[in-house]
């Protein structure tokens, strides 16, 4: 049984030097690099990974987080008192990632295949706003805006052509909405009016609307590849 569980795996190497190859012996299987792009924002718990990760089923998160961790991608560590629950983050090497997965997203969106209306996570909305920001566009405007998706907390802030997207509450902003991220991708992206998403219960906003449409406005979906 070993010796069949060693075959597999060696199977599943590209056995070539070229470290591109080897990046995809460590984070090439199904799942791997999405359970990395819910990890960027900070520590989560395994059942927060289940619900952000629709169609992933506990058995392959398992073992995506045992190989993650196997890699020295992902770690675990157990919060302090009052929380005692065990997490996952991703390590310093773990992060370095992050312009990888910002570039594939840059590279995907311009597929005719892309399909926008699928599910769409709050840590994918956030990683987005990274992915498409250009500071030149930004040049002058300052804005805080919160984003509450049922009990997740965003913020988001444009400042001095600095963006910054995290996990949390934001103090004092401009304004806050809470909804879908998908309602909201339709607003920035899609160009949806936002008093329709309103209409249809899909997004309340409270506070200066103009302060959400000024950031919506920074940003244009690319052409689509020929």
């Amino acid at each position: 049984m070993e010796l069949e569980k060693i075959t597999k795996q060696s199977t599943r190497r590209y056995d070539d030097a070229c470290a591109t190859a080897h990046a995809l012996d460590l984070i090439g299987e199904r799942w791997a690099m999405l359970v990395m792009r819910e990890l960027m924002l900070g520590p989560r718990r395994f059942s927060d990974l289940r619900a952000s990760l629709t169609g992933l089923s506990a058995n392959v998160l398992t073992q995506r987080l045992e190989g993650l961790e196997a890699a020295g991608i992902v770690r675990r560590r157990r919060l302090p008192p009052p929380a005692s629950v065990q997490v996952y983050e991703l390590t310093e090497w773990g992060l370095e990632a992050e312009p990888v997965l910002l570039a594939l997203g840059r590279w995907g969106v311009r597929s005719p295949r892309h399909d926008p209306k699928l599910p769409f996570s709050p840590v994918a909305l956030m990683l987005s706003f990274r992915a498409k920001f250009d500071p030149a566009r930004a040049r002058g405007l300052a804005v805080e805006i919160a984003f509450r998706f049922g009990e997740e907390a965003f913020r988001v802030a444009v400042k001095d052509g600095v963006l910054t997207t995290e996990r949390g509450d934001a103090p004092a902003p401009d304004v806050e909405l809470a909804g879908s991220p998908s309602a909201v991708a339709a607003v920035v992206y899609g160009k949806a009016p936002l008093e329709a998403l309103e209409g249809q219960g899909a997004l309340s906003v409270t506070g200066d609307r103009a302060a959400f449409l000024r950031l919506a406005d920074l940003y244009e979906m690319p052409p689509k590849a020929g």
